[in-house]
Order: structure tokens, then C-alpha cells, then sequence
């Protein structure tokens, strides 16, 4: 099977279990783990911040971010298919008790006239703004990339009445990528950024959260409160710095794979991308064609090629570290053959 689901189905390579078995490991509550402080240190300094956090996934950062940017009862801006509305099970109202103001976006930009509308005034009837949310690629929008004309706005909007801004930039890197920025460019328009290793990046487990050092002590015990303090975690901090340095690279193949699987897609079916292919992550619309998202599920899967039912109407298809350009040739002719019987 061809699995297109998405790229946390990576599995570790032979080098990245080696690095797990030798990994120099201590308490990592007690600040002892030596390798887990070489990956917070190299992943704060690659993005331009003080400091950085290693958490058990790209929830528990985004969570302890917010728990440290906002107080209960106050108000976050976000677009309107931001994985922490979606995804991410309500945790910003169960844990950081405070309330989403989903604008709608256009391939993950939110109208920066709206979004200067919704900062709340000084009035005791509203809720404070107290973060602005940016989701950098944009997965629902189709792996999509904030423009650098957008982030300055935002970033100028944020400045302008004092609000913080975070980025869920669990796939940072194929956004900065794909920019033609460098992550540290990329994560200067936020505050707090939080990227995923576990993603594109093809680590097993883990995500970091970067900031001030300031920001991140307080995230460190808002991780903990979160379940999240970890002991000799070097076994797993090990391949997450091997995939830091040495598979950024690589992730330009799973963009140019993704670009030759969307050209068959546009060409041999009767699906429809309504964005345009810029990273790894393809969502094709099922609402002109003759299958479902269901039934395209089901006859991928019969030919070879597992894919998602993303949307209501529509499938998701991400490339990813295992799939090889060999593999990728059979999957364009899987829906070509597809699109010929639809």
C-alpha cells in the first residue's frame, strides 16, 4: 500500500533507531537530559529565539502556549479552520478557558480589515483579545503559505494594540521552504512558534515550542501541567535533532511530488484542487465528480494507494519521507486509472 494519508505515518530509519540506543539520556524534569537540551538549544537557535521546549506533540505546544500568552476569559483571534479549533478537541476552552473569534481565510489568510475589526475595544460588555493565531502551512487550506505581505500585517495589527501572536507552524519548515525564507525569518511575525518533528520531518514522536526564555520557562510548567514533564527522553530527543539537521533538505521532494500527483489529479479526474500545490499536502474537492470522498477512499485503497477523507467533500493526499518517486509514478497512475472509470 502507497500511503498517502499523511506524513506522521513515517516510521523511523535505521539511523534514527541507532541514535535512539545511544542516546545519552537524565531527567529531563530536572533539566538533566543532555540530549533533549541540544535539541531545545539548536531548535531555538535555528529559529532566531531565546529558548525552546520539547513537548510530546504539537496539541501540548499549542496548548502551553496558550496557557502562558492568555488568561481565562479572554478572547483569541484565529481563521476559521485553524487546527486548534478543529483538531485539537476543544482543549483552548477546557484548559486555557478561553473563547475562539474564527474569521473565514482564503487559502489560510484571514482579511486583515476583518481582522483589525475583531480586536476588541475597551468596552466591560467584551471579552479581552488576548493572542492572534496564525496556522503556517495551513493544512484544511491545502498545505497553503502565509505570504510574507500577510505575516507583516498581522504582525503590525498585533503591534498596534499590543496583542502577542502565535504560529502553529507544525510544518514550519516546508512553509519556510517553500517561501524561499529561512525558518528564523519565517518564525521572527510571532511570538511563540511551535513546530512539529513528527510531520515532514519524519521523527517518531515530538514537537518544539519556541520564545523568549521568559516565555518558555512559564511553558515549562504549564507543560508539566499538561502531563508532559518527561524523564530520560533523550531516546526519543535523538532521531527528533537527527531529523532537525539532516532531513530539511529532503523536504523539497515531497513538494515536488505532491505538485506531479496534483497535475495527474487535474488533468485525469474529475476532482478539483481549489488551492494552489505549493508544499506536500494536496486536498482535492469531491463535489463535481462522480464519487464520493468515501467511495475515492475505498477505490484508491483497492488499487494500491491509501489516501483520507478529509472534508465533508473532499480527500487529503500528503507525501511524505516514505514514499518514494517510484512509488509516487504508481500512485499517478492509480488516478489515472481511476479517473478514467469515474
Amino acid at each position: 500500500m502507497i500511503d498517502l494519508r499523511s506524513d506522521t505515518i513515517t516510521r523511523p530509519d535505521q539511523r534514527m533507531r541507532e541514535l535512539m540506543m545511544q542516546a545519552e539520556v537524565g531527567d529531563d524534569v530536572f533539566g538533566e537530559d543532555p540530549t533533549v537540551n541540544e535539541l531545545e538549544q539548536e531548535a531555538a537557535a535555528l529559529l532566531g529565539k531565546e529558548a525552546a521546549l520539547f513537548t510530546t506533540s504539537g496539541t501540548q505546544g499549542n496548548q502551553a502556549a496558550l496557557l502562558v500568552h492568555t488568561r481565562p476569559g479572554q478572547e483569541v483571534i484565529m481563521d476559521d479552520e485553524a487546527h486548534v479549533f478543529v483538531y485539537e478537541g476543544a482543549a483552548i476552552s477546557a484548559f486555557a478557558g478561553v473563547q475562539s473569534r474564527t474569521l473565514p481565510h482564503t487559502h489560510g489568510e484571514m482579511n486583515i480589515e476583518q481582522l483589525k475589526k475583531a480586536v476588541r475595544p475597551e468596552d466591560i460588555h467584551y471579552p479581552e483579545t488576548g493572542l492572534i493565531w496564525l496556522e503556517h502551512t495551513h493544512n484544511r487550506a491545502g498545505g497553503t503559505v502565509l505570504s510574507e505581505e500577510y505575516m507583516t500585517q498581522v504582525r503590525s495589527t498585533a503591534d498596534e494594540h499590543g496583542i502577542p501572536v502565535h504560529m502553529d507552524g507544525a510544518r514550519l519548515f516546508n512553509a519556510s521552504l517553500a517561501a524561499g525564507m529561512s525558518p528564523a525569518a519565517t518564525a521572527a511575525y510571532a511570538d511563540s512558534v511551535q513546530f512539529c518533528l513528527s510531520k515532514g520531518l519524519g521523527a517518531p514522536v515530538g514537537s518544539i515550542l519556541t520564545g523568549t526564555k521568559t516565555f518558555i520557562d512559564q511553558a515549562r510548567k504549564k507543560r508539566k501541567m499538561l502531563g508532559g514533564g518527561m524523564r530520560q527522553a533523550g531516546v526519543i530527543a535523538a532521531p527528533g535533532l537527527y531529523a532537525l539537521r539532516e532531513r530539511r533538505a529532503r523536504l523539497q521532494e515531497d513538494h515536488d511530488h505532491a505538485a506531479a500527483i496534483a497535475a495527474v489529479l487535474r488533468e485525469s479526474t474529475d476532482l478539483t484542487i481549489r488551492h494552489e500545490v505549493q508544499t506536500n499536502i494536496i486536498v482535492a474537492d469531491t463535489d463535481q465528480s462522480s464519487r464520493s470522498a468515501e467511495e475515492w477512499v475505498t477505490a484508491a485503497a483497492a488499487e494500491g494507494a491509501a489516501v483520507i477523507a478529509y472534508k465533508p467533500e473532499s480527500i487529503r493526499i500528503t507525501t511524505n519521507a516514505d514514499v518514494s518517486a517510484a512509488e509516487v509514478d504508481t500512485a499517478c497512475r492509480i488516478f489515472e486509472k481511476l479517473g478514467a472509470s469515474s
